[in-house]
């Protein structure tokens, strides 16, 4: 499909599935290395999500040093959590209403042929990113988000670099790997890796999904 179509489709994708789907199960490995301290830690754990608020984690083992577990996984996971719980998703969502879109051409991406658009924020908001995206050029869904975020969530971590590539499970779409790598305070360079897979998906019942609010 077209570049404005594949992007027209991608932003219908992401509106069905903020609807229909009720909640997910993974598995989630966090792998942590902090290069200046030669600390390192890996976490397997499940996870839990119930539209559209509530996001929890199952710990299933850990090795590594107990700092990285205590104050930087530990950490990771709760900012996660609480942006779930109290953020409005619609504020970092990669829509219109949040960034202007460029069309870039096009590549292969895994064998998959992707569209890619240059995205630019129109706020400067904690979640928000300047770089690239890679629309899947058949169907539209989200193949890979890379760039750095615009402004840091936390005083104690600043530039921010990601790359986060997605899967396709049924017609909902979700992360699969990120890897990033930031500055932190106290403990300079910190590189993450979340693998995310097994997902388990339970969509809104269709008349739930398509049932109007009451007036």
């Amino acid at each position: 499909m077209s570049a404005d179509l594949a992007l027209q489709t991608y932003h219908q994708r992401v509106t069905r599935q903020s609807a229909e789907l009720a909640s997910y199960s993974a598995i989630a490995l966090v792998r942590v290395a902090l290069p200046d301290t030669s600390q390192q830690g890996e976490f397997e754990l499940e996870r839990n999500y119930a539209a559209p608020h509530d996001l929890q984690f199952k710990a299933v083992r850990y090795t590594g040093d107990g700092f990285v577990k205590s104050n930087v996984i530990a950490r990771l996971l709760q900012s996660e959590v609480d942006h779930v719980q109290k953020d409005d998703p619609s504020l970092t969502a990669i829509s219109n209403a949040n960034y202007k879109f460029s069309h870039k051409g096009s590549t292969d991406v895994g064998g998959r042929v992707v569209q890619i658009y240059q995205v630019k924020p129109r706020k400067k908001r904690p979640g928000l990113f300047k770089g690239r995206i890679y629309l899947d050029a058949h169907t539209g869904s989200l193949v890979r988000a890379e760039g750095s975020i615009v402004k840091s969530p936390s005083f104690f971590v600043k530039n921010i670099e990601f790359v986060q590539d997605y899967v396709d499970s049924g017609s909902f779409t979700f992360p699969t790997h990120i890897h990033s790598e930031a500055r932190a305070r106290f403990v300079g360079r910190t590189i993450v890796d979340v693998y995310q897979r097994d997902y388990q998906v339970v969509p809104t019942p269709v008349e739930t999904a398509r049932q109007a609010p009451s007036l």
